[in-house]
């Protein structure tokens, strides 16, 4: 009786257990097989430069879980190709909206430039560029030397401030190790405004000086003119000739009684003043 009740037992025992496995097999296969929902992304299939202009051959389309998406990242390669590269893009990352020019504002130079924005070039050598280290992406200060009006005073002003360099020479980007890069020719970044002004002062008949500004200070500075006399000091001025006038009172000035006429008085320090005598014209002088 108890060996039945114990048979009985067990085998109950052993069906809730091949129950409860059955579950918990169907469980994990049902939790397998759900997908998380995916999206497809646009990355870089090699490293895409400044200026450069998305091919097909530049992009990979690949799937990522849909809560892994950039935000406003394109999902087809028509989104992207033939969109110039403002930023540079490394192999492998994703490409996105703000790496990239606006629909039909081509490749190279023109796709950098901003709209109301102007691009112009001003010849430099070594000394202008500050040693070839004013490279595409710093800012700059634009000074003029010169003597306006032909005068022989040399002056020099600062045209502009906090100019962004676009390019130098036909470099469009910086090197990664900021190095110093020797080119003829400086483009930079300006309104309309400012890109007359450059105009103006690159044909002026002076000389163009870059000054290298630290990226983080933007201020606008008021910067008055410097003179070249000044450099030597300012010249001592000239002292003011004070000649000394003694007046007396006309009360004390002694009159005489003569002959019509005029009658001047001539002061000489304390001596007692000296009469000449002017007769009217016509009058008798004997």
């Amino acid at each position: 009786m108890n060996r039945t009740r114990f048979l009985m037992i067990g085998a109950l025992a052993l069906l809730a257990g091949l129950l409860a496995a059955v579950l918990v097999s169907k469980y994990m296969q049902q939790r397998a097989g759900v997908a998380p929902d995916m999206a497809q992304v646009m990355v870089s299939a090699t490293d895409l430069q400044v200026g450069a202009r998305i091919e097909d051959r530049d992009v990979h389309v690949v799937s990522i879980p849909a809560s892994e998406m950039p935000p406003s990242a394109p999902r087809k390669k028509a989104d992207v190709i033939g969109h110039g590269v403002i930023l540079p893009i490394p192999k492998g990352q994703f490409i996105l909206p703000s790496q990239l020019a606006g629909e039909n504002a081509g490749a190279g130079l023109p796709a950098l430039i901003p709209p109301g924005m102007r691009a112009v070039s001003v010849r430099v050598n070594e000394v202008v560029s500050v040693a070839g280290f004013v490279t595409p992406g710093t800012r700059v200060d634009v000074l003029l030397t010169g003597a306006p009006n032909g005068s022989g005073d040399q002056q020099t002003t600062t045209v502009l401030q906090n100019v962004a360099v676009l390019a130098s020479g036909h470099t469009l980007e910086r090197t990664s190790t900021g190095e110093a890069q020797n080119t003829a020719v400086i483009t930079l970044l300006v309104s309309p405004e400012d890109a007359q002004r450059l105009t103006l002062a690159a044909g002026a008949g002076g000389h163009i000086q870059l000054a290298l500004r630290n990226p983080l200070d933007t201020k606008q500075e008021e910067v008055p003119v410097s003179l070249s006399r000044t450099l030597y000091g300012a010249p001592a001025p000239v002292p003011a000739t004070h000649v000394a006038r003694h007046t007396v009172p006309a009360s004390k000035v002694p009159t005489k009684a003569g002959p019509s006429g005029v009658s001047i008085q001539i002061y000489q320090g304390d001596k007692k003043p000296d009469t000449v005598n002017f007769p009217d014209e016509g009058s008798d002088t004997k």
